[in-house]
């Protein structure tokens, strides 16, 4: 399993675009083989600032994730609304061993 969070921030005026666009990818992504599991945060302190955490079986799903034409469309859109480049973080998962346990 990987665990990708990837931290965003966004440039204030385009907080609400960010967020439609970001649910709409949340939505097809969710339903992508291999994922198991796709939040999207945003920080209590700072309206502007996102976290999304991706978690996929395998190094394998998560990469095609970003082939898939719905992350295609959502990355172009969102570029320009971006106060910063987002980073992405991946992660190996120690706990939970079984992911049916989230």
């Amino acid at each position: 399993m990987i665990v990708t969070c990837v931290l965003v921030r966004v440039k204030p005026d385009r907080v609400d675009e960010f967020i439609q666009a970001t649910i709409r990818n949340h939505e097809a992504s969710i339903q992508e083989p291999g994922n198991l599991r796709f939040d999207v945060l945003q920080s209590t302190e700072d309206p502007t600032r996102f976290t999304l955490y991706e978690a996929y079986e395998s190094q394998e799903a998560a990469a095609a994730h970003k082939q898939t034409p719905h992350y295609i469309q959502w990355r172009d859109a969102v570029a320009d609304w971006m106060a910063e480049p987002r980073v992405g973080k991946p992660h190996g998962v120690i706990r939970p061993v079984d992911p049916d346990l989230w």
